[in-house]
């Protein structure tokens, strides 16, 4: 099985607008699909990438131009000063899951399998959603799935969690989908399930909190007319990338100089964002939700 399907491909390396020469960051290295791309456009150039996960490690490309790092992207600029360079001519990054993520039952990111609840995206993390699900307080629980889902009854769900585990710990996927059995709606499974699991992974694995200190390094790490790439899965990851690109800051505070302008170290490329055709759909349609958005270092 393939590891992973890269997304928006064509129109994300486009967006690097890749010199031969030039130094360039993939964030998301994962089965190395953006990485190959990029390297069939580099002569003497070279691709520094990232994967917090030890599986993508089975996937490096044997190529003297490619630097892997194994860690999680938010230490990119210390990586990037260690290997000698200060600033890069374009930075790639394709968040949320791979297929791999959820084809492999064992990694427990999926509700289509019963496996170990896991969702760590870092295998070698010690915190897992069963940590979190046996651990966390019940207003704890019910800030995750309401801030990470949108889960409008999320006291209510803590409760069942809470409730649930007094008697058995949930330990499995299997036990979670049981603990909401009262909540869980007969015709819209899938799509209550996908919420609640999505609230965990984002949770679990720091998301949020990585994304925003890696956003808020790109600026000083490249060059002047340097491309910013990301492609975002969901509404919480794409309002914190298109605040950064409009304004400078995950925040989305503005500031103006004293003609009214705004001050943005980027020019935005695509006004608006860029999503996948209807023919990669055809071939990929875990892509759908995928949303592109290129920035420029002025």
């Amino acid at each position: 099985m393939k590891y992973h399907i890269p997304v928006l491909l064509s129109e994300s390396i486009g967006g690097l607008e890749i010199k031969p020469n030039g130094i360039y960051v993939d964030l998301t290295f994962g089965g190395g699909g953006h990485s190959k791309e990029i390297l069939k456009k580099l002569d003497k150039g070279k691709l520094i990438v990232f994967d917090q996960d030890s599986d993508a490690q089975n996937n490096i490309i044997n190529d003297d131009r490619l630097i892997f790092v194994h860690h999680n992207f938010k230490y990119f600029r210390n990586f990037l000063k260690y290997y000698g360079y200060k600033q890069v001519d374009g930075i790639l990054a394709d968040l949320g899951l791979s297929s791999h993520h959820i084809n492999k039952a064992e990694r427990g990111f999926s509700f289509r399998f019963d496996a170990n609840l896991d969702m760590r995206m870092n295998n070698l993390s010690e915190f897992s959603a069963t940590n979190l699900v046996n651990e966390y307080s019940e207003e704890d629980l019910a800030n995750v799935f309401f801030k990470y889902g949108d889960l409008r009854n999320s006291r209510k769900i803590s409760r069942l969690i809470i409730d649930y585990r007094e008697n058995k710990s949930i330990n499995t996927i299997a036990d979670l989908t049981e603990s909401l059995k009262q909540v869980t709606p007969k015709f819209n499974e899938h799509k209550f399930l996908a919420k609640i699991f999505q609230a965990l992974r984002i949770e679990v694995n720091k998301e949020v909190e990585a994304l925003e200190e890696m956003l808020n390094q790109t600026e000083k790490s490249l060059k002047p007319g340097g491309r910013l790439v990301v492609i975002t899965y969901h509404s919480i990851e794409d309002k914190l990338v298109k605040n950064y690109i409009k304004t400078g800051n995950t925040e989305g505070k503005l500031e103006k100089d004293f003609y009214g302008n705004i001050n943005s170290p980027f020019k935005i490329i695509n006004r608006k964002v860029i999503v996948p055709s209807e023919e990669e759909l055809k071939i990929n349609n875990r892509a759908r939700s995928g949303k592109l958005r290129i920035a420029e270092k002025k």
